[in-house]
């Protein structure tokens, strides 16, 4: 079945992708802030939807059955997804849907290349060599990040001997097999090239995220996002379609900006998170547990502590999102705001696994905006604090950051929790933070200790603050 003759002319073609356009863009500035996060995602849905409907109306479709059927396939596999997927497990969706856009553009530049042979062939196939390399390293990348995250490999870089030279070959034969793919004359040879190509992608995409370990890997999912991003506007050139080249662009611009900022958060470059491991610089993810004594402390003692406080900033972390205690964390707010103390909740950039975590946990658990304080807003707030309350967080208010050279996270910005007067942290163990170093915060005098489950301890504090 065939759609014979499109019904949009080329004008009204491009009016419908230029409302498209617009669609991203604005999508784009809503998800820079979680009070508007919800608005922009629903204009982004409808930027796509305006595009898709586009391209059914405008264009000459061979194999109808086919295409209605794999975007039933797809529509059947994401909508039960993205309904059940946990908070937790974000990052790892990121990078399964990253990956498959990473390689849905390689299989589509390599299916374009039979059809490059007109003048300005070489220029297309330049365009295809690079969808097929940037899609491929983002497809296995991103295949690499999501085993990581999702714990089906180890956590911790992945080294050995000679993998930066395997990695520097591996990319030097992918250059010269695209070049001979641009220069020759295609053939059943330069096919065989592109898709030696595609398979040096793969392997690169491999070989760069191996290394990378512990709380970089976040970082490496954004950039390989930017990755998915080139590619799509480099099919866009491919396919000679605008509106690619324009989503495209805006995705690899949102996620190297995004990129950016996710490394300058963690006070390191981009190629030391990249390739830091190579030095011993890389967050290692280590599991082993200190053996050096703590103060604990009780719920009731925690509640005595944070009920006849005047100030209390919370630090909410990856350990709030993994017990879902976030509603227990507002609803201790609520609690401890009818006694008069002033609460507010300090958010660290990279708290949690990407940008935005805790703040999307807390407006879930509907804490008010104005509560969630930013990093350069709440810093100066700790040394007038009674009381910083730590739930499941650990690298972001890690002193080592700023006291220990050589630390995986030395430079990074941190959360001041050690300027409040007590500190209390809620922790299931001992076990160290995503970074894998020790937090010597913990074994401050002003610290104390309160193990277990974190939605099960916050529970118990607010019914003790309750009795009080």
């Amino acid at each position: 079945m065939t759609i014979a003759a499109p019904i949009l002319d080329p004008t009204w073609t491009a009016l419908l992708y230029l409302v498209a356009a617009v669609c991203f863009i604005l999508a784009l500035k809503g998800l820079s802030s979680p009070k508007h996060a919800r608005r922009g995602n629903a204009i982004g849905a409808v930027g796509a939807a305006v595009a898709l409907v586009t391209v059914f109306l405008s264009s000459r479709l061979d194999n109808l059955p086919w295409i209605l059927a794999a975007i039933a396939v797809g529509a059947a596999i994401a909508a039960p997804v993205a309904r059940r997927v946990k908070m937790t497990q974000m990052p790892q969706l990121v990078a399964a849907f990253n990956g498959v856009g990473g390689g849905a553009a390689a299989l589509v530049a390599l299916l374009e290349l039979p059809h490059s042979e007109m003048p300005d062939g070489a220029w297309v196939r330049l365009a295809i060599v690079f969808t097929l390399l940037i899609g491929a390293v983002s497809f296995a990348g991103s295949g690499v990040t999501f085993a990581k995250l999702q714990e089906l490999m180890t956590t911790r870089p992945v080294t050995f001997l000679g993998l930066p030279v395997l990695m520097g070959a591996v990319l030097l034969a992918s250059v010269v097999a695209a070049a001979m793919v641009i220069v020759l004359p295609l053939s059943t040879a330069s096919t065989l090239l592109a898709v030696v190509v595609l398979a040096l992608g793969l392997v690169a995409g491999v070989l760069l995220v191996l290394p990378v370990g512990g709380a970089d890997v976040p970082i490496v999912i954004s950039l390989l996002n930017a990755f998915t991003g080139l590619a799509v506007a480099a099919s866009g050139l491919v396919l000679g379609n605008v509106l690619l080249v324009v989503a495209g662009t805006l995705v690899g611009a949102s996620g190297t900006i995004l990129t950016r900022l996710m490394a300058a958060a963690m006070g390191r470059s981009v190629t030391h998170i990249m390739f830091g491991a190579f030095r011993g610089g890389s967050t290692a993810g280590s599991t082993a547990v200190s053996d050096r004594p703590v103060r604990s402390s009780s719920a009731e003692d925690v509640a005595v502590l944070l009920g006849y406080a005047q100030k209390v900033i919370i630090v909410p972390g990856y350990g709030l999102a993994v017990a879902q205690g976030q509603h227990t964390a507002a609803e201790l707010a609520q609690a401890l705001e009818s006694r008069g103390v002033d609460v507010e909740f300090a958010i660290h950039p990279v708290a949690g696994r990407m940008p935005g975590h805790m703040n999307v946990l807390l407006a879930e658990a509907n804490v008010p905006y104005e509560s969630l304080k930013e990093m350069s807003e709440i810093n100066g707030e700790f040394k007038q604090a009674d009381v910083a309350l730590v739930v499941g967080a650990n690298d972001v208010v890690n002193p080592a950051a700023k006291s220990t050279p050589g630390s995986p996270i030395y430079g990074m910005p941190i959360l001041e929790a050690g300027d409040a007067k007590q500190v209390v942290f809620l922790k299931r163990s001992m076990r160290p933070g995503f970074a894998g170093i020790e937090n010597d915060l913990l074994y401050e005098p002003q610290t104390t200790l309160l193990f277990g489950d974190a939605k099960e301890s916050l529970t118990k504090v607010l019914t003790a603050v309750k009795a009080l």
